[in-house]
């Protein structure tokens, strides 16, 4: 029986190669043991900014001009 099981997971340096690890539960779900051989597929992700601002408040339209109706000295 064929069936997809997917996990983000964060790639590692040892020596020359990069490794990755399968998550614990997909590993029990799976019965996975050392050794064994297992098809991957790779998809790179593209980085997301989503969060990057959390915690920010929104700009006043004071703020959005603050600095530009001032003169230069």
């Amino acid at each position: 029986m064929l069936y997809k099981m997917e996990a983000i997971t964060k790639t590692r340096k040892i020596g020359g190669s990069l490794m990755i690890t399968i998550p614990k539960k997909i590993v029990e779900l799976e019965g996975l043991t050392e050794d064994q051989i297992v098809k991957i597929k790779i998809n790179k992700l593209e980085k997301s900014g989503f969060g990057i601002s959390k915690g920010l408040v929104k700009f006043s339209r004071e703020d959005k001009f603050k600095g530009q109706l001032e003169k230069n000295e």
